[in-house]
């Protein structure tokens, strides 16, 4: 009787750890002989190397198991334990009879040249089955990828480490390899061997700790771990730090993944290739997946998300980190699949399939990326081989005190090559357009929420993290290197000087810097009642100061509206009509601002209450007019920026802004130009008092009737039509060093955008 067991399937193994492993007896090159030559006499193996064999806990079990030259032809040798026959069947059907040693290790001799073969195990109860060897392959990973992993520069580490089902010498299967120098051994465990990895031994390759097996005829969907024996004697099982698929949490497994999608994308990656997008219009929709519209998955999403961004006109989704995480609670922020997708939502290629379709909508792709700290889960990277090796054993420098986790060890090669190849990961086999990098402070600064003795001083007795700035520098000249057309972006909230600079010129090398002061700042003036906003006026102009020291964007994040910090709607004073007014007024300033623009999910429309990741938007909100009046002005933002050059083209050069007045404190009004690069100038006054101002002069670069682009106080907006009727005109009377000027009506709580009509 025969069965159809899976390929590899054997007895769990003894595990007990022995002392230093002995080496098998040399064999002398195969020699030509008649094939009627007698077997020569097979080797004797030490009872220590046929246990540790046996047990699967010997650092190359390939140097004794699988087809090895011998006299005339080659010795065979397979693990079989349990087995009552085993036989090697070669290709042209002839069968070699393999003998048990001991502990079931089985071996025999086949005379001639070396062959492919299967083994054929039979059992006492009569049950046999035919698998290929995973022993008689060679390495499936090249001398070239060892090299460049050694050294700590190999881009595409994706394609090496991890688990791969692909052909090898000709055979279908999947590789696994793994990096971990500390282990004594290393074997693979899963559903495909009933979770006992002695008969799935790996193989050391070099001196930097990678493990290597091929395991012919395993397919995609095997769910595996690895397992490793530590220094101590203790054997760990671990999540595959490479893994492009896992199973969804809270399970932990790894997941074989095969990606078959098909992009459709190319016309869009062609015209970003193109295009620098630093200097093109910015307008970013955050949102968090799992609580956008609850039970959506990727492909669901497709739909509906890109429908509701073509809708309110953003040019680009942030999603909040979909790299696999254990603990929904943390959005996403602390990471144990880094390579993997999480598959809450879907499967890879449902990713894949989401951002297809946003780049075909002409919508850009931004990911949250997440370096800077990992969980200490013992399955996943923390002490991976038992010994400190993701992250730096020394916990001044090892461990984020704030969030309990632990920090990369940003000095040491591989683990530096480990997230490079991340993010170039992100950006080359997911299309993503951007990586926001997160918590980028708590990565530069040795000393970040540190108290005195907590922190170890660099070589030079600084606080700066010299391996971290090196990682950060390579990590973003790499990626804009590797992916023309994409951005990274800093979520950086200090004053470190440069983060926007070039590496080449001493910069972190990063294209956009979230703008940390003019969010705190302008939140704080507009959350003050308009009656003692004059004596905070500072708070509204001050970042004008320091504007052009970086590439700037403007941050409304999911940081600003969780931990009792409230709603955007909620941070207004007033009554419920003069929250909204508030609020249709700062995000005119905002878009209006030198920098990009990006607006957390709920708030283009008033979400009432503070964001949980455990549940979904006010979304019927929508049926009060008041909050669709809000959505219908965040639109007409997005669509006006989007067609106005002024408003963006010149974001990063002061020649791009002019204060028309900032120093109207009494009237709560700031007024300014934004200038694009052929001259026509937008101008934007901005009334943050409770009333209205009538009769308003303010001066002008020209001459002429000024369309009103934008006025927050119409009535589709939910305001109460206090304007100017649609336009204004200005005649050559010179007013506060301008040649022309105008008056106006400036509607409370409200703003406008005007231009200058061309005949």
């Amino acid at each position: 009787m025969s069965n159809t067991t899976p390929p590899g399937k054997m007895p769990p193994a003894l595990s007990t750890p022995t002392p230093a492993l002995p080496q098998p007896a040399s064999a002398p090159a195969p020699a030509s002989a008649p094939a009627s030559a007698p077997a020569p006499a097979l080797p004797e193996l030490h009872s220590g190397l046929i246990s540790a064999i046996s047990q699967g806990r010997h650092p190359r079990p390939h140097e004794t198991l699988g087809q090895h030259a011998l006299g005339s032809g080659f010795v065979i040798r397979a693990l079989r334990p349990l087995a009552e026959k085993v036989t090697a069947i070669q290709p042209d059907g002839t069968k070699i009879t393999l003998n048990h040693i001991a502990e079931g290790l089985w071996q025999g001799f086949a005379p001639g040249t070396g062959q492919p073969y299967t083994l054929e195990t039979s059992y006492a109860e009569g049950s046999s089955w035919i698998a290929d060897d995973p022993y008689r392959f060679v390495s499936s990973v090249g001398d070239t990828d060892l090299y460049l992993f050694g050294e700590g520069r190999h881009e595409q580490l994706w394609t090496v480490l991890g688990a791969h089902f692909r052909p090898h010498e000709s055979v279908a299967g999947t590789s696994f390899s793994v990096w971990a120098p500390h282990a004594q051994a290393a074997r693979v465990i899963g559903e495909f061997n009933g979770w006992s990895g002695a008969g799935h031994a790996m193989r050391r390759l070099d001196d930097n700790g990678v493990w290597e097996l091929f395991v012919p005829a395993l397919e995609p969907g095997t769910i595996y771990k690895f397992e490793l024996l530590t220094q101590y004697g203790e054997w760990v099982s671990r999540a595959d730090p490479m893994a492009r698929f896992t199973e969804v949490p809270p399970a932990t497994g790894s997941i074989v993944g095969e990606n078959s999608y098909e992009w459709t994308d190319a016309a869009w990656l062609t015209k970003r290739a193109a295009h620098d997008p630093h200097l093109a219009p910015l307008s970013i929709y955050e949102l968090h997946v799992g609580s956008w519209r609850p039970g959506l998955g990727y492909r669901e999403l497709a739909e509906q998300l890109v429908d509701y961004v073509l809708e309110t006109g953003f040019t680009h989704v942030e999603f909040m980190p979909l790299a696999e995480h254990p603990f929904g609670g943390s959005w996403g922020y602390q990471v144990t699949g880094y390579f993997a997708p999480t598959s809450r939502f879907g499967h890879p290629d449902d990713l894949r399939f989401l951002i297809d379709s946003l780049h075909n909508a002409g919508i850009g792709v931004i990911m949250d990326w997440v370096p800077g700290h990992f969980p200490k889960d013992e399955w996943a990277l923390a002490r991976f081989d038992g010994e400190s090796l993701y992250e730096h054993s020394d916990p001044r420098r090892g461990e984020q005190m704030d969030w309990g986790t632990y920090i990369f060890n940003f000095g040491d090669s591989q683990v530096r090559n480990f997230l490079v190849a991340n993010a170039l990961y992100w950006l080359e086999e997911f299309h993503i357009d951007g990586l926001r990098v997160d918590a980028v402070a708590s990565i530069l600064y040795l000393d970040y929420s540190r108290e005195t003795g907590e922190w170890e001083p660099n070589k030079f007795g600084g606080r700066e993290n010299l391996e971290a700035i090196s990682f950060l520098q390579e990590v973003n000249a790499t990626a804009y290197k590797r992916s023309p057309g994409i951005m990274v972006i800093a979520e950086e909230s200090t004053a470190w000087p440069g983060v926007t600079r070039p590496t080449s010129t001493g910069g972190l090398g990063f294209g956009i810097k979230w703008n940390m002061g003019w969010m705190n700042d302008s939140l704080r003036y507009i959350e003050e009642d308009p009656m003692h906003r004059s004596y905070h006026h500072n708070e509204i102009t001050f970042s004008m100061v320091y504007q052009y020291t970086e590439n700037f964007l403007l941050p409304i994040s999911h940081d600003e509206v969780v931990h009792g910090k409230g709603s955007m709607l909620h941070k207004m004073p007033g009554d419920q009509w003069q929250k909204l007014a508030n609020l249709r007024a700062y995000y005119a300033f905002m878009w209006s601002h030198p920098g990009k623009q990006l607006l957390f999910m709920g708030q283009e429309f008033g979400q009432p209450s503070e964001w949980s990741e455990q549940r979904g938007l006010d979304w019927w909100i929508l049926d009060q007019p008041v909050h669709r009046g809000l959505l219908t002005l965040v639109t007409e933002l997005n669509r006006v920026y989007r067609s106005e050059p002024a408003l963006w083209e010149q974001d990063n050069d002061p020649a791009g802004f002019e204060w028309v007045d900032s120093s109207a404190a009494e009237l709560n009004l700031v007024s300014f130009l934004r200038w694009s690069h052929d001259g026509q100038p937008i101008a934007v006054v901005m009334n943050f008092s409770g009333n209205p101002i009538n009769d308003y002069r303010i001066g002008l670069p020209m001459a002429g009737v000024w369309d009103e682009l934008l006025n927050t106080d119409a009535e589709v907006y939910g305001g109460s039509g206090v304007g100017n009727y649609g336009s204004i005109t200005a005649s050559n009377e010179p007013w506060a060093g301008r040649p022309a000027s105008a008056t106006l009506t400036v509607p409370p709580l409200g703003g406008l955008w005007l231009k200058l009509r061309r005949s």
